[in-house]
């Protein structure tokens, strides 16, 4: 296991700070807080509760997240203020090779991308869950694990939001009979209350809880999943799993007015982007206008694609980009008056990954913390099921590009830094974060495919400025990527007079058609410690405080 932590974050206090002496936890379904909230009341700490929270939507949320997927998990351990990123991103095989999903004649063929066990990196979901158990956790992980062995056997009843979603991947689930019988009911969408178990994964979490990473990366459920793999056409082998470990490293670190923003590292964009944008806008006087987010966004969304991907195999600028210096340089090319077309600054790169994944935010009573995003990329992932696993596969490897300089499935395109390579791990938008202030801490993050760090921006911006966690999951969003060449917004703002300022400034504004992400946000203020968490309303997920009755919200997106 390679572990690179940053020596300017073990930061040695002399006294342990006092701890809020309440728990908190937002996450995107209320059967998974439930199963956080069980945890800390049992003794866990912020990292037993994370573990809890995830497992069980793995179990509650197959469209967005689970054991075949992976993700990123944002620690803070208030003992000694150590700050580390969890990298539990899947993997490519070693049979990978950058034209995979190319055909004879050159061209994606975007199907093997995205459908079938071809689809699918090495997931990293089960060792993030020992590696939490064993470095930070309190209690056992069978401990941990218990609430969602427990859905995964009695079930859980099916709702709006997950017929939509299943809705969306119908054909593909009933391509692949074990995903169909567990996720469908007979070939259709399940009704709203039908009750899906899944013993078989009962069993995957069983035998992780008892036997560590061996449980899932080698014996019985690794032989399992690598000949369901292989004899349904795709490449893993048992070394690929064998050899699967997660990496800690440094956090990106940055400021925006009195606030001190940890996030997320390459192989994710979201702490680079997010860092550079708020430089710019540092970089003017005053409360910034939504021209001068947007302009911010362009420009930290065209160096997204121009720098980043893998770390251990891409060289990446990363002092240069969070510097204030090129935060000024890039200041000066914007007008304040006019917006700026993406064409005339350079290159025309960007990258995309898929839409669908999930964020838990949680904090003990003794000021530990954990923000972590985990997907396994469009919902339900590669829609395929290794027979006798019970196991999901993602379909990460569609995060890569597929071909240098060809459009994605989202008809963007893809740079060399994020070309497919053997053990390599595809470049991501997830973003958790804290932002610390001297009187206060807040936690969050969100789905939402490229346009996760614009979010996490704005409800950074809301939290910044002091506003109420209700305000940060609430704003109404927007987002720009530098290409397309256009500010996508929720259909409220849409109608709005910022909108109609950016179009007067001449941006061109287009509507999502639909609310998006699903942000889950805790705050702490440390004068009072008053502790109050939010969950998103577009979503079903619950917020939830010890002492407190549950906030849970009840959404369609």
């Amino acid at each position: 296991m390679r572990i690179l932590l940053p020596l300017l974050l073990l930061i040695t206090v002399t006294a342990q700070a006092a701890g809020p002496g309440k728990n908190a936890v937002a996450s995107a379904h209320p059967l998974a807080t439930d199963a956080g909230m069980e945890i800390l009341a049992k003794g866990g700490n912020a990292y037993d509760a994370a573990i809890a929270v995830a497992a069980a939507l793995a179990v509650v949320e197959p469209y967005s997240a689970g054991m075949g997927g992976g993700g990123f998990w944002l620690l803070h351990r208030e003992s000694d203020s150590l700050q580390t990123f969890v990298d539990a991103r899947e993997t490519a095989p070693d049979a990978a090779i950058p034209t995979m999903y190319q055909d004879r004649d050159g061209k994606v063929v975007r199907d093997w991308a995205l459908n079938g066990p071809s689809a699918a990196g090495i997931p990293g979901q089960a060792a993030a869950f020992v590696h939490l158990a064993d470095n930070y956790g309190k209690l056992p992980l069978k401990t941990s694990l218990a609430p969602a062995i427990r859905l995964a056997r009695e079930g859980f009843e099916v709702e709006d939001h997950y017929r939509k979603l299943a809705g969306y991947r119908e054909e593909v689930l009933n391509r692949f009979p074990e995903a169909a019988a567990l996720f469908l009911h007979n070939g259709k969408v399940p009704p709203a209350g039908h009750v899906i178990k899944q013993p078989d994964l009962a069993r995957v979490l069983t035998l992780l809880a008892e036997k560590g990473k061996a449980g899932f990366y080698q014996g019985e459920v690794a032989r399992k999943l690598v000949e369901g793999v292989e004899q349904a056409g795709g490449i893993w082998t048992l070394e690929d799993l064998a050899n699967y470990d997660v990496i800690e490293r440094s956090p990106t670190v940055s400021t925006f007015k009195n606030a001190r923003i940890v996030s997320a590292p390459p192989p994710s964009a979201g702490g680079i982007v997010m860092g550079q944008a708020l430089n710019i806008l540092s970089q003017f006087d005053g409360e910034p206008d939504t021209h001068l987010i947007v302009e911010a966004m362009r420009r930290a969304y065209q160096d997204r694609a121009r720098y980043l991907g893998d770390p251990d195999f891409v060289d990446i600028p990363v002092d240069k980009l969070l510097s204030s210096e090129y935060a000024r340089q890039r200041a000066r090319s914007i007008n304040p008056d006019e917006a700026t077309p993406s064409h005339t600054l350079g290159e025309p790169l960007t990258v995309e990954e898929g839409f669908h994944t999930t964020h838990l935010s949680v904090l003990d009573k003794a000021g530990n913390r954990v923000a972590a995003t985990l997907s396994i990329n469009l919902p339900f992932g590669s829609g395929f099921v290794p027979p006798g696993t019970g196991v999901l596969l993602n379909n990460e490897m569609d995060d890569f590009s597929a071909k240098p300089g060809s459009p994605n499935a989202y008809g963007l395109v893809g740079s060399e830094a994020n070309a497919i390579a053997p053990g390599k791990r595809p470049l991501s938008s997830m973003t958790p974060t804290f932002v610390e202030f001297d009187d206060r801490v807040a936690i969050l993050g969100t789905p939402g495919g490229s346009r996760i760090i614009t979010m996490v921006m704005l409800g950074v911006l809301e939290a910044a400025n002091d506003q109420p966690v209700d305000a940060w999951v609430n704003r109404v969003r927007f987002h720009h990527q530098y290409l397309p060449d256009e500010v996508q917004a929720e259909p409220e703002f849409v109608g709005s007079e910022a909108a109609k300022e950016l179009m007067l400034r001449g941006h061109h504004v287009v509507s999502t058609g639909r609310d998006y992400g699903n942000m889950q946000a805790i705050l702490w203020r440390k004068g009072s410690n008053e502790v109050t968490a939010a969950s998103d309303p577009r979503g079903i997920g619950s917020a939830a405080v010890s002492g407190q009755a549950p906030l849970k919200k009840t959404g369609t997106d």
